[in-house]
């Protein structure tokens, strides 16, 4: 009877689940070694033998419940500290990893073309008009490299015959035009075009991968077998139709300059960038093109588990879901052939270069009609000038890992649509680096328009000053974003205004501290404040931060006064150019919080001199 006894207790020995750190395990393995093992160990002390046991096990407890913890933090977004992770997770989220963004400029290219008398008229010789063909490079001093985004035809006639170019007089000589000069207008990226050839074995590979050697890839321009097929970039290897953009030819094309067809595309590949590296890789098909697998109705029996040995009863057929891989359901994979890929690589802020600074001609790539004689094609070439009016914009760095974090929690829940004003502002942040990069970006209400929104939008110029957006990131912007939006709703895009102001403050100084030292100390806890990275649109200040700030710096007393200004125009003492926006500060203060107004971000701009404190 006793046995029995001992039996039951055994079996309803209590053990605890919830502990988790070295202390509580090793006290609750203690009480259980205490409470059925009291005849055989008697000493836990550190010293002894038992307690080297109780820290073993404790030991090996508390490890495993950290990585247990640390594996499930990192299958969330939020928590997730490791890179690979959080790669994972944000591409799980549909958000691409962006690179660093090239900048864009609209250039003037200009030429020197000989007169000729045309029915008693003297006009610019007709067959030494050129085109200049697109991925000509031109360069600012500092050697930073534009390319030409199309193609520039000075031969262009619009309908009524005349030439597009603007036209006015060059030389003149005896009352003659001996030459003109033609502008024209067009659009030129930083990103460079690199080449790269890979020698693909003959050997069948399914999803075979690719990676370019370049770093901050932002677009895959074309990628040709040496048969001359093309391969085309899909969102997914499932997709197997494509957009593609052509000139349009039509009479009509002063009003659409481009027409879209939709292309089969057997041949396909997705790009993805790491974080970690920062290359990016191709990833093609599974599928042979030598193989015909295009029936209406395909036979199951070529897609079962062979079984072998002898039946005496029909057997189940089992599908085997690794024969579908073969197919060309996910695209082809290249096989025995050589590819040809370019792409566009690099950007940043430096990118974002003055205005007049684009001005050398580094390589230039022209057409001229077959009648053209050698010497107006060489005095032609020799007579081409470029200049860029307005500064380039749209460079940015590659996003932070925050940033990225962040994206991809508004991103997460937004299936591929614009919903939310979170679902709007993730697409904004996820815009492919090639169209340029958005800065910072707000959303309000429309007030003429319930299923509307009003879109602010801001970028950086190359000394991560806020500057206005270019109309080439705003029109890149609008067509990215029309393809998400649903079809009852507007966003009206728009330009954030950027309120730059200063800050000026008086304190009282403890005795036994230098004033001059108080106060460098207080403007430079005051900048890394008011850092433009921590900026948002539509975001206020808190003006009791700033005074906490101030009074926590050593040597501080009291803050006697706290006054934030109003910066704009251009100041004739320092030379420092500000934004015209006029703001009273005074107006914008509500209990305790400075507001920008609808659409603007502040900005301290120069911090140096817009940050003036005195000691009384």
């Amino acid at each position: 009877m006793a046995k029995n006894i001992k039996k039951e207790i055994k079996k309803h020995k209590q053990i605890s689940l919830v502990n988790k750190d070295f202390n509580s395990l090793r006290n609750e393995l203690q009480r259980y070694a205490r409470t059925h093992f009291s005849e055989n160990i008697v000493d836990f002390s550190d010293a002894s033998l038992g307690g080297l046991i109780l820290d073993i096990g404790a030991y090996v407890g508390d490890v495993m419940t950290y990585y247990i913890d640390h594996q499930f933090n990192e299958n969330s977004i939020e928590n997730a500290i490791e890179i690979s992770n959080i790669e994972r997770l944000v591409r799980e989220a549909g958000i691409k990893i962006p690179s660093a963004s090239p900048a864009y400029a609209q250039v003037d290219i200009s030429i020197v073309v000989p007169s000729q008398l045309v029915n008693g008229v003297y006009v610019p010789k007709t067959n030494a008009l050129p085109i200049v063909k697109k991925n000509s490079i031109f360069s600012t001093s500092n050697n930073i490299e534009f390319v030409l985004l199309q193609d520039v035809d000075f031969r262009k006639q619009n309908s009524a015959g005349q030439l597009v170019a603007t036209i006015r007089a060059g030389s003149i000589s005896g009352g003659i035009p001996t030459n003109f000069i033609l502008t024209l207008s067009s659009d030129v990226s930083s990103a460079k075009i690199n080449t790269e050839r890979f020698e693909i074995p003959d050997t069948r590979t399914s999803f075979r991968t690719i990676t370019l050697a370049k770093d901050n890839v932002n677009e895959i321009i074309s990628v040709y077998e040496s048969c001359g097929d093309e391969y085309f970039e899909v969102d997914t290897l499932s997709q197997d139709t494509v957009f593609k953009v052509r000139e349009n030819t039509r009479n009509d094309n002063e009003v659409a300059n481009s027409r879209i067809e939709m292309l089969h595309a057997p041949k396909r590949f997705i790009a993805t960038r790491s974080i970690n590296t920062g290359k990016t890789t191709l990833r093609f098909g599974a599928g042979s093109e030598e193989e015909f697998d295009e029936d209406i109705i395909p036979d199951p029996s070529e897609h079962a588990i062979r079984l072998f040995g002898d039946r005496s009863s029909i057997p189940t057929v089992s599908i085997d879901p690794n024969s579908f891989l073969t197919t060309q359901t996910l695209g082809i994979s290249p096989r025995n052939t050589t590819l040809t890929i370019n792409y566009r690589s690099g950007g940043g802020l430096n990118h974002n270069v003055a205005a007049g600074a684009i001005s050398s001609v580094k390589t230039l790539i022209t057409e001229f009609a077959t009648a053209t004689t050698a010497i107006d094609e060489s005095r032609v070439r020799a007579s081409l000038t470029v200049i860029n009016r307005k500064s380039a914009k749209g460079g940015e760095e590659e996003p932070t890992i925050e940033e990225l974090r962040n994206i991809a929690i508004f991103n997460r829940s937004a299936q591929n649509r614009i919903v939310t004003r979170e679902d709007l502002i993730a697409r904004v942040y996820s815009l492919p680096s090639n169209f340029g990069r958005v800065f910072r970006v707000g959303v309000s209400d429309n007030p003429n328009n319930p299923r509307g929104a009003l879109l602010y939008i801001i970028s950086r110029d190359a000394n991560r000053k806020l500057t206005i957006s270019s109309d080439t990131l705003k029109q890149n912007l609008a067509k990215y974003l029309n393809q998400f939006r649903l079809v009852s709703d507007g966003i009206d895009i728009l330009d954030a205004k950027i309120i730059n102001i200063g800050l000026n403050y008086t304190v009282t100084v403890e005795k036994g501290y230098r004033q001059e030292i108080v106060l460098t100390n207080i403007n430079e806890r005051l900048k890394k404040y008011f850092q433009i990275e921590k900026m948002h649109i539509n975001k206020p200040i808190i003006i009791g931060e700033i005074e906490n700030i101030i009074l926590n710096s050593p040597g501080v007393v009291s803050v006697l006064s706290l006054t934030p200004v109003n910066k704009r125009g251009n100041d004739t003492r320092t030379s420092n150019a500000y934004s015209s926006e006029d703001y009273n500060p005074l107006s914008y203060i509500d209990r305790g919080y400075l507001f920008p107004p609808e659409g603007g971000i502040f900005e301290v701009k120069f911090p140096q001199d817009d940050i003036t404190g005195r000691v009384l």
